[in-house]
């Protein structure tokens, strides 16, 4: 869940400079005016960026808590794997959010339904065998704890270099 935070404080970064980029290219003066063609880049960027960083195996926020996205067989998944995964992860957001539209609910109502869903989605990865989020079984995915070579050594000498108190 940690990941997931740092992964949201890292998209904000993402959305401010591809709302700049949107805004300038198409001279939007106001934030409600093409909202909904905002929306869509945001999406596409949105994309590029997971896609982009799953087919290498990791985003910045999972490389910092050690988690990898592999393929069930355990190797790197393809762009089309990871974008399937991208596509099948949206399970978190849209159904509250198609009913928040067509239910016409105000933005409180929406945001508790919306955190309902999200953690009925959550706790529904429990009824899978694997104890995996279903987005990922559905992809062909797992996130896997996943320490870099480096890493392991530098724990390593840290172990093999603690002084030893003196002996009596």
């Amino acid at each position: 869940m940690a990941c997931w935070m740092y992964e949201g404080m890292l998209m904000f970064g993402v959305v401010f400079i591809a709302g700049y980029l949107f805004g300038t290219l198409s001279q939007t003066r106001n934030a409600l005016d093409n909202r909904h063609a905002l929306q869509a880049f945001v999406f596409v960027i949105f994309g590029i960026y997971f896609v982009w960083f799953w087919a290498k195996g990791q985003t910045l926020a999972m490389k910092t808590w050690d988690i990898r996205v592999l393929d069930v067989q355990g190797a790197p998944i393809t762009q089309q794997r990871a974008l399937l995964r991208y596509v099948l992860s949206w399970l978190w957001f849209l159904p509250p959010l198609a009913i928040s539209w067509l239910l016409a609910l105000t933005g409180m109502e929406g945001a508790l339904l919306t955190l309902g869903w999200v953690l009925l989605w959550a706790n529904l990865a429990r009824l899978h065998p694997r104890q995996q989020f279903w987005h990922d079984a559905w992809a062909g995915t797992e996130l896997v704890s996943w320490v870099t070579p480096e890493k392991a050594r530098k724990k390593t000498a840290k172990a093999n270099c603690a002084v030893a108190p003196p002996q009596p």
